[in-house]
């Protein structure tokens, strides 16, 4: 696929069938990830695969952080918001989760390390959609909480960038229009 056709032609696949990609396919996907742009070759993505019962870690995660925020909550109450995290952590086949450890070098910038791993989710997608696949690029508050960082084993300088969902496509995905670039650029040539 041409890469200009890869970027407008990529959308964000939120329903994917169960169906599990083939592992080399992921490990392309991963690939990917790793040659995105980088300041000073820090290369500062960490990946881990979920799939099968391995995303249960993720919705037990997602369904203790919402436990902690009800508000004296009855034991139904508990109960249906573990069910619902785990139905979050199930909703693709396979769940890369993007972790940023920073370097330690002097002169890295945090905040270049975060665009690195963002370029990086980037090439994760655009690879998942040349070989077919969907993806959804997924965040939110629980992402940042000091319990999901521990669970993924995330150093205290570290940051989840997000949740790559991963899965064959179980839709055709909306056209997504964009503003002209004349909306967006300005030209500044000196004159």
């Amino acid at each position: 696929m041409d890469i200009i056709e890869a970027i407008r032609t990529r959308r964000t696949i939120g329903k994917v069938k169960d169906q599990v990609p083939d592992k080399e396919l992921i490990k392309t996907i991963l690939e990917a990830g790793t040659w995105a742009p980088n300041h000073y070759r820090t290369e500062p993505w960490n990946f881990i695969v979920l799939s099968g019962k391995g995303r249960d870690v993720l919705g037990k995660i997602y369904g203790e952080i919402a436990v902690e925020d009800l508000t004296d909550p009855t034991e139904e109450e508990i109960d249906l918001a573990k069910e619902k995290g785990l139905k979050k952590a199930r909703r693709a086949p396979v769940i890369i989760v993007i972790v940023m450890e920073p370097s330690d070098q002097e002169k890295v910038v945090w905040v270049e390390e975060v665009a690195a791993c963002a370029c990086a989710a980037q090439n994760m997608m655009l690879a998942a959609h040349s070989l077919g696949l969907g993806s959804i690029w997924r965040t939110g508050q629980p992402t940042y909480t000091p319990k999901m960082k521990e669970a993924f084993r995330v150093s205290e300088k570290g940051q989840i960038m997000g949740f790559l969902y991963v899965g064959y496509p179980a839709a055709e995905p909306k056209a997504s229009p964009r503003k002209p670039i004349s909306e967006k650029t300005q030209w500044w040539d000196g004159k």
